[in-house]
């Protein structure tokens, strides 16, 4: 990045300092660092079309006129976050005395529509489970489908797992998530029989010389990666028969509404699943309407 005196350097320079105290002082996830980088840059790179000399030329009706231009190319989600990270931007300038006014405060956000995400069904996932080749790679899928079901861990999470990180004997795993901020989640008996087995009999198998710190190898000794991590949910997937819709992420949903729907606390749930907000752990609530119905109907007197 260039640290001249030209305007476009300038405003590099102070998204820079910006990324940095997002992910040093704030603890940021490397991929929310690199999303608002990312735009970042579009709104710096606006700036200089717009022919603005310095922060000061970042206003409500440049950011306003910018935000309209990316409703063409962006999708609601993408936009929300854009201008997050432009408003935080703002915050940042203003703390440290570089613009004179939080004007930009004031933009709306995109109104999100929280889609109701893919899940599978008790009966689908016991399919996916029934992983029966006994190969080190075939143990470690089945070890790691099961985990990821039993805890509803994030991919990375799962990727990122190490052994320091699991206690075998209360059946807990201690995990860092988004911000590094740590949660305690349980496992299940049928996950930790998996995951000792694999321990055992696959992933000495997968070493292959290393000694990686991550739990999931691939074939060359690594630690898994969620692309991986993905392609292996797409094999397992379609060995069962599953529909082709089912991402890592599907593991994460089926687990929390399958939980909600045998009488789980919310706020329990979102505990589990590190969610910041309670409001992105009801529309789990909403998931599953057939079987509300089917519960209304069967235990209410009047039903």
């Amino acid at each position: 990045m260039s640290t001249g005196k030209g305007d476009r350097g300038l405003l590099e320079e102070l998204v820079r300092f910006y990324i940095d105290h997002l992910s040093v002082e704030k603890g940021l996830s490397r991929n929310t660092v690199t999303a608002y980088g990312s735009d970042l840059e579009g709104y710096v790179s606006f700036l200089e079309r717009e022919g603005v000399k310095g922060p000061d030329g970042m206003t409500l009706e440049r950011t306003i006129s910018f935000m309209s231009e990316e409703e063409e190319r962006r999708g609601t989600a993408s936009r929300a976050r854009m201008l997050s990270a432009i408003k935080g931007f703002h915050r940042f300038l203003y703390r440290e005395r570089k613009v004179r006014d939080l004007e930009v405060q004031g933009v709306k956000s995109p109104r999100i529509s929280r889609r109701i995400p893919f899940v599978l069904s008790q009966d689908e996932v016991e399919r996916l489970l029934d992983v029966r080749d006994r190969s080190p790679l075939g143990l470690r899928d089945g070890a790691m489908l099961e985990l990821a079901y039993s805890t509803g861990l994030r991919v990375s999470e799962a990727c990122r797992l190490t052994l320091e990180q699991i206690d075998f004997e209360r059946r807990l795993i201690r995990v860092r998530g988004k911000g590094k901020k740590e949660r305690i989640v349980p496992f299940g008996r049928k996950a930790a029989e998996a995951v000792r087995l694999y321990l055992a009999e696959g992933r000495p198998r997968l070493l292959k010389g290393r000694m990686p710190a991550a739990v999931f190898l691939n074939n060359r000794g690594s630690g898994l990666s969620r692309v991986g991590f993905w392609k292996i949910l797409k094999k397992r997937s379609a060995e069962a028969g599953l529909p082709a819709d089912a991402t890592p992420h599907t593991l994460r949903h089926s687990f929390a509404t399958h939980l909600i729907e045998g009488g789980a606390d919310l706020r329990a749930v979102q505990e589990l699943l590190g969610h910041s907000s309670i409001a992105t752990t009801q529309i789990y609530t909403k998931l599953d309407m057939d079987y509300l119905l089917e519960v209304h109907r069967t235990f209410h007197p009047r039903g």
